[in-house]
């Protein structure tokens, strides 16, 4: 099992990492925002801690260029001794134009040619020189090398919501890393086929891109509670129009189109309100504790890498926090 550290602050996730490593967690992700930087938490995590997997979930693969990348992984494999997990995500136009102030075009095919730079600058790390020309980067280093480096390769997951994306990951990536608001019918009849499609298409061998899917996960004290927590952070999401092609596959585009009217009028309560109880169990997790182990079991048929994700729209920080604890104390195997 997997948590994104949602703490609130750098220091509250080396926190919340050291304990996700003590309850048995596998793995702990980092987020980036426009507020938050996807690598630099992860240092402290890796001196921290000293058997958990760490990685970006995710970090912004366009408002970089690949080498800062590339330098990135491998100095936090280093510090963590081989437990670094890089993953990208294309974000979305307006995030990388109004935010980052970065052109975006051709998502998908820039990240597969991404990929495959990156790989060859993990291949080059003994020395030897780094060239490489495509369709969006052409790079010359005589003298590149790196060393240190704790493995030849460092896996490399990316993000997808859509087709395109899905289908990239399967020819290039080791994982796929689900949208919050994916649903399990989406996974099952869009992500799997299409990664399975991308890994055929490239001669790759069938999982050799894992999915690891978020998953929006609320435990409380009652039902009632966990579903409105998690459907503050659902309705926030299907605001944005690109990921309304998830709601197509259910006949549910009212939703989205609801949520996109709510953020017009900043009315975060009509956001939620827009969300059935029935999608936010297709999509996450969300009841009491009693209920969590069974409700996980239904994500057992397409993943081994669930990404317990904390929502934090509409709720106190501490109240996050709180349930990033009882994620790990239901979900842990250290008890």
């Amino acid at each position: 099992h997997g948590l994104i550290l949602m703490s609130g602050s750098v220091r509250g996730d080396v926190a919340l990492a050291q304990r996700a490593e003590e309850a048995g967690f596998d793995s702990v992700f980092s987020i980036e925002f426009f507020n938050r930087h996807g690598f630099v938490p992860l240092a402290a995590i890796a001196q921290a801690t000293s058997r958990i997997r760490i990685g970006t979930g995710i970090a912004n693969a366009f408002t970089r260029s690949p080498l800062l990348h590339a330098s990135a992984a491998m100095d936090l494999d280093e510090l963590s001794e081989g437990r670094m997990v890089l993953g990208l995500g294309s974000a979305t136009k307006r995030m990388n134009e109004d935010w980052y102030d970065v052109p975006f075009s051709a998502p998908a095919a820039r990240m597969e040619e991404l990929v495959t730079l990156l790989r060859q600058a993990f291949t080059a790390q003994k020395g030897g020189g780094l060239s490489f020309e495509g369709r969006f980067w052409n790079l010359k280093v005589p003298i590149y090398a790196r060393p240190g480096a704790a493995r030849e390769q460092i896996p490399i997951w990316i993000a997808a919501v859509n087709r395109g994306m899905i289908h990239s990951a399967g020819v290039v990536a080791d994982g796929l890393v689900g949208h919050p608001i994916a649903t399990r019918r989406w996974h099952r009849e869009v992500t799997l086929p299409g990664i399975r499609a991308g890994e055929s298409a490239a001669g790759r061998a069938a999982g050799s891109c894992v999915l690891a899917p978020y998953l929006v996960c609320v435990i409380a004290e009652s039902r009632e509670q966990a579903l409105r927590e998690a459907k503050g952070q659902i309705g926030f999401y299907y605001t944005t129009k690109l990921y309304h092609s998830i709601l197509d596959l259910h006949g549910l585009r009212h939703i989205g189109e609801a949520c996109s009217a709510a953020l017009r009028k900043f009315d975060t309560k009509a956001m939620a309100e827009a969300i059935p109880d029935d999608l936010v169990d297709e999509i996450g997790i969300a009841c009491t504790a009693d209920e969590a182990r069974d409700r996980l079991a239904e994500w057992k048929d397409l993943t081994d890498e669930p990404l317990f994700y904390p929502p934090s729209i509409g709720v106190r920080p501490e109240r996050v926090l709180e349930n990033a604890h009882t994620i790990l104390d239901v979900f842990g195997s250290a008890r």
